[in-house]
This record gives structure tokens, sequence and C-alpha cells, in this order.
């Protein structure tokens, strides 16, 4: 879990400048990493030295997010030889694990493993192997997250593998929906899928999550192929179609841009010129820069009740309606949060329990910091208390406090504004979010 003591740039350190741009690399790699005596992948050469040389192009190369697939049981070669200093554990081999790992410069928060609700073994043994996606919420700068998605769908061509493949793309949309509404998310990883497979639906995540495919975007000039373009391997051009597949938005805090596109596959080679993997790996370069309408603070407590997030209704404002009114209920740990705003507007969660307690803002009074606690209730990372300041030097607090603590500080000419999280009877999982005075 990330060290949140040290992600807060602006709230913690005097004199800190958070960085407001940047660039970010990713890459997604079908390793072949099947047992050899099981699956050859067509690829020359032994895999465990193939492995090695994958690590060592990982750490050569050094893209800030990778994602791979059917990481199996050559998963320590790969490992040893790369040096990215975020990495998952393996879930297992063949038959056992899911094959999906990220290495990454940047650390994450809220991991999970997700298996697929349906499989097939029309065309081969999907099922034998518990095949599904992972997601993460990586922090790539101060105040800065991206929701990462991995995903190894079902493979094959028969109308039961379709199918499962359909609705392992539908599963994906629809935690997208439930886990990440508010947020920047890129999905990348082995679809199995194409755009004249229709039936698959691939295109799932821009009807439904609003994102956008860089390939189609960069290489086809934003126009969907109907007509199948195979790849060879290694690729030469970027015109041609693979299973291997981005997708990405930005949101109401960062704008993410996609400004390259490639097929990897010229620099994941042999000595002697042959493959390393029957998969060409995708990479793709972003930019991204901070919204000067909303911005967030870091996360604190822990990945438990359902997700929330006040941006959706804060970004539908083209000028903000002011907090007027904190309301915060509490007892043992903090029970819910709530800030009304002036056009009668609630931002409330959490619970019902605790005792209110409320602060009623002056017209030209602000929450301007925040400190939050968090401790431990039956072995789960929970909120404990919060205590807003406003501009005015005014105080509200409610919950206990512990010995775990961090204040969060609004940047100068912004304040405290809104929510992000985790909640049920209680408070789990805390972000605050700022906009301009």
């Amino acid at each position: 879990m990330m060290n949140w003591r040290i992600a807060v740039c602006s709230a913690l350190v005097a004199g800190c400048t958070a960085a407001t741009s940047g660039d970010l690399t990713v890459l997604s790699m079908n390793v072949a990493g099947l047992p050899a005596i099981i699956q050859s992948n067509e690829v020359p050469g032994d895999k465990t030295t193939n492995s090695l040389l994958i690590g060592t192009y990982f750490a050569k190369y050094g893209y800030d997010i990778i994602n791979v697939q059917e990481d199996f049981n050559y998963h320590a070669s790969i490992y040893k030889t790369d040096t990215h200093v975020y990495r998952t554990a393996t879930s297992g081999g063949a038959l056992i694990g899911s094959g999906l790992n990220t290495l990454a410069n940047f650390d994450w928060i809220n991991f999970a493993r997700v298996k697929w609700d349906d499989c097939s073994n029309a065309s081969g043994s999907d099922c034998l192997t518990p095949k599904g996606f992972t997601f993460m919420r990586i922090q790539i700068a101060d105040g800065v997250y991206i929701d990462s998605y991995n995903l190894h769908t079902d493979a094959g061509t028969e109308d039961a593998d379709e199918t499962a493949r359909n609705s392992n793309l539908q599963q994906v949309a629809d935690y997208i929906d439930t886990w990440s509404v508010g947020n920047a998310v890129i999905v990348f990883g082995d679809t199995n899928s194409r755009y004249t497979r229709t039936a698959d639906d691939i295109t799932v995540f821009r009807t439904q999550n609003g994102m956008t495919d860089p390939w189609v975007e960069l290489v086809r000039s934003g126009v969907e192929p109907t007509v199948e373009s195979l790849c060879s391997n290694p690729s030469t051009t970027n015109n041609c179609e693979t299973v291997d597949k981005l997708f990405y938005r930005g949101n109401a805090i960062v704008d993410l841009t996609a400004d390259a596109f490639n097929y990897e596959s010229s620099k994941f080679l042999q000595s002697d010129g042959n493959i390393l993997s029957d998969h060409n790996p995708i990479g793709v370069n972003f930019t991204w820069s901070l919204s000067s309408k909303l911005r967030q603070s870091v996360y604190t407590g822990g990945p438990h009740g359902d997700w929330f997030s006040d941006l959706p209704t804060l970004s539908a404002y083209s000028t903000l309606s002011k907090p007027t009114k904190l309301t915060f209920s509490g007892g043992s740990r903090l029970d819910s949060i709530s800030i009304t705003l002036k056009d009668g507007t609630a931002l409330k969660h959490g619970g019902t329990g605790g005792t209110a307690s409320s602060l009623t803002l002056g017209t030209s009074e602000y929450w301007t910091s925040a400190k939050i606690c968090q401790g431990q209730k039956d072995s789960q990372t929970r909120i404990f208390y919060i205590s807003a300041t406003t501009s005015a030097g005014n105080v509200v607090s409610a919950g206990t406090s512990t010995s775990d603590c961090i204040t969060v500080t609004a940047p100068t000419g912004w304040q405290i504004a809104g929510f992000l999280g985790q909640d049920g009877d209680e408070i789990d999982q805390l972000a605050l979010i700022f906009a301009p005075k």
C-alpha cells in the first residue's frame, strides 16, 4: 500500500511544488508464459531465457506502467531482470493464477484481482485457469490518480467463446461504472478481440465508459475498422490490428491525452531477431495536465465499503455553488461527512450513526484545511476522525483522534469542496476535493 504520509506534497512539505503536468508511458505485453510442455506459442528458444530477456527489456526501456498477461510459470525470470520499483506478486502458475501482473514506476492503492463470471472451453481450455482482470488506483503524481485495469479475456472464435468474451468485456465495463465513477481510467491488456468480431462488442468501453482507443484515434484518424487487417509478428506497421488493446479517459481533475501509439515489437526481439512472444507488445505515450477547476488530495483509510465521488456533481457546475455548511457525525469512528452547497445540494456520505457536529460558513469563509486520522477496526483500516478548519479559524470535528493522522491543506487560492472515497455504515476511505475560491 502507498505510503500516504509521504504522498501529499503540498500539505506536508514546506516549499514543495507539486507537478501540474507530465508524461506517462505504458506497455501491454502477453509474455507467453505458459509452460513450454503445454504451449510453445510458436516462439523459438528457451522460455526461461526469453523471459529473462523480457525482464531486461522492461528495465531498459523503463515504461511507467507495464501490464503483462500469461505471466505464469516464468514469472520469476521476468522479475529477476526487471528493475521497476512497484510490482504485483504472482497469483500462481498455470491452472492456479490468472497470469496478470503489473510493473510500474508508481505505487498504487486498492489492488484487486477479479475472476471472470463466464468462460468457454469451445476453442481451448480457458476455464482451466482463473482468468479475469485486475484493478488498481495508481498515483502518478501528487494528487493525480489513474484507475488502471489489466485484462485477459476468453480466447477463440466459436460462438460460445464470443459469448463468454462479450460477458468478460461487459464485466469490466460494469466494474468501471461502479468503482471508477468520475475517475481517469486506462484499460489495457489482451482482449482477444478485434473490431470485426462484432459479437464481442469491444466498443463497450467507448459507448458505456466514454473511453478512447488510441490506435483508432491516432493511427486510424478516429475510424474503427470494419475489415480485418491482421498484424505480422514482429509488426513493421501500426496500420494492422491486434487483439492487444488499450482504452483511456481523463476526468475533471486530470486531462489525459494519447500522443503516440506503437507496436513495440522491434524492441522485444532475441539477439538473432526472433520474437520473444506470439503477441506484438503495444506502447502508448500520454501527456497529462491538471485541471484549473478541480484537484484532489491523497487518500487515507482502507479499500472497504462502496466507492463514492463528488466529482461528477462538482464538475457539472460552470461556477461552483459555494459550500455553506459542514456536518460531520461520529463517535468511536467517523460515521458520516457532508457538505451543503449554497444552492442546497448536499454532498453526504457514510451511515446514519454517531453524534452530528455542524458549522455554517460565512459569506467569505472557506474550508481550507483538515486533519484526518485513520485506525484499525476488525482488521480493516478506516477513518476514525476528521477536523475541519476554515479561513476564519473556525473548527468542526467528529470521531476519535488516533496517532495516525495527516493534515491536508488546500492550495493557495483554493478551498475544500467535496469528497472521494469508500463508505458503508462509516467512512472507510477518504480524499478531499479542492476547488477555486
